[in-house]
């Protein structure tokens, strides 16, 4: 992985390697797992099996929205195998992670191999260094000109804000100022301004 971008025609020839990987996800007991490490687990899945559907129809993908039908999304299929059931990716984001562990900065840690996306990241979550990575990748996001910007009183933010809004208390500058570095933060503070939220770039992040 490069500058966020994916490399999905190295990961396609070592997809036994990610097999081997997503078999050890589905042998572990998430139960006997403290709290950050069960965090830390269901990311390395989404993010995994995430990875997993987009292979089976590489190299033909565009946008994982490919794999979908009118009928079904792509996070509707039953394809993770986890704590001896096979579940489809909004069941970990939608059902287990956000309930459970109500942090926002899930949306900053799984990815949906799109580049409107956060950026994966080269390696995997662990519950012993699960808050700074986090904090690092939603600083990370956050402060990326190509996804969250300030111009003539407007705040512009990824749609990711106005999709999970609940999940950000309701104020998105105000989340936003909390990790907010430099320039953007000097803009932001002591200001009442106005959010608009920005297209989101579906197609593939990597080739």
């Amino acid at each position: 992985m490069k500058d966020g971008q994916v490399d999905y025609a190295g990961l396609k020839r070592e997809e036994a390697r990610l097999d081997e990987y997503l078999k050890l996800l589905e042998k572990t007991d998430s139960k006997s797992l403290s709290r950050s490490d069960q965090f830390a687990f269901y990311i390395n899945a989404y993010n995994a099996w995430t990875i997993k559907l987009i292979l089976t129809a590489y190299p033909g993908v565009k946008s994982i929205k490919d794999i979908g039908s009118i009928f079904r999304s792509p996070w509707k299929k039953k394809i993770a195998r986890l704590d001896g059931q096979t579940l489809t990716l909004d069941n970990i984001e939608h059902d287990i992670m956000r309930p459970r562990f109500k942090d926002p900065r899930i949306h900053f840690a799984v990815n949906c191999a799109s580049k409107g996306c956060p950026p994966l990241r080269p390696e995997p979550y662990r519950g012993d260094m699960l808050e700074a990575q986090l904090d690092q990748m939603t600083r990370l996001f956050i402060n990326d000109p190509s996804r969250n910007r300030f111009g003539k009183n407007t705040l512009y933010v990824s749609s990711i804000f106005k999709w999970y809004s609940e999940d950000f208390g309701g104020d998105t500058a105000e989340f936003v100022l909390k990790y907010a570095e430099g320039k953007l933060k000097e803009k932001l503070k002591g200001k009442s301004v106005r959010v608009e939220y920005l297209d989101y770039d579906w197609s593939l992040n990597g080739k």
